[in-house]
Formats: C-alpha cells, structure tokens, sequence
C-alpha cells in the first residue's frame, strides 16, 4: 500500500476515496472494510479489455438493478446512490487493475473520475466510500487519484 495511505480509517467517510495499492493489498483491505462492516465487492479486471468488459464485470460483481443501462451514467448513479447494497458503506477492489489501464486508459481515467464522484457523493451524505485499485508499485508514482 502507499505509505501516504498507512493512517487510512475505513470508519470515517473524511477518509473516503479511490486509492491504488499493490496486489498484495487487497486482502487487507478486505479484511478491514468487514471489520467496519462495509459491503466488500471484488471486481477482477485481469484481461479487460475496455468499456464494454468493464462494465459486464461491475454488472456480474454488484448487486446491481436488473434495469442496470450498461453505460457510464448508469454505473455513475448506482454507486452514488447504492441501494443495491444494504450497507452502511462500501469498499470496491478492483484486481488487476492495471490491465485495464493498459489495455485503454480513457476508459481507465473515466472509472477513475466515475468513483471519485461517488466517494464525493457518499461523503455528503456521511457513508463511506472507498475503491482500490491494485497497480503495481511502478504505475502508483504516475497515476493520480
């Protein structure tokens, strides 16, 4: 994990965000978010290849409404407001992540922005929100959150 994150409260949605850590990380994670007792979703991106693959894997990973549009403004307004999910928050990981980067970073940069704005989001309303990314350490220093 980034040093930066070391002090990170999975209880306090000040703490809310998108964060990128190591492979190795996500287990720990987990581990904490089910100690604070937010929802734990995994999302595997190993070998995604874009928008369409993305998406198909949130959809098949969350609870989502069966109405779910398969599109950006969708998946924006079911993690800003996740009725899906009875939870008091939620923590996001997301494998692999840097094949997906790879494979297409306007998609890549789009999710980015896209769970930014729901942390944003659950921040308002005093929810925590947190999604981790699994890069490896040599993709942290050039991608920000």
């Amino acid at each position: 994990m980034n040093t930066h994150d070391a002090e990170l409260n999975l209880s306090r949605p000040a703490h809310s965000g998108v964060y990128f850590v190591d492979e190795d990380d996500l287990d720990s994670m987990a581990a904490a978010a089910v100690r604070e007792e937010l929802s734990v979703i995994r999302v595997d991106l190993a070998h995604c290849h874009g928008k369409a693959d993305l998406l198909r894997r949130m959809a098949t990973a969350l609870p989502l409404p069966a109405d779910f549009g398969h599109n950006w403004d969708a998946l924006a307004d079911c993690l800003r407001d996740p009725v899906w999910q009875d939870a008091w928050g939620h923590a996001l990981l997301f494998g692999h992540a840097a094949d997906l980067r790879r494979a297409d970073g306007l998609e890549f940069d789009i999710l980015l922005g896209i769970l930014d704005d729901a942390a944003t989001f659950a921040l308002e309303h005093e929810r925590p929100f947190f999604a981790f990314l699994a890069l490896p350490d040599t993709d942290h220093s050039d991608t920000q959150a």
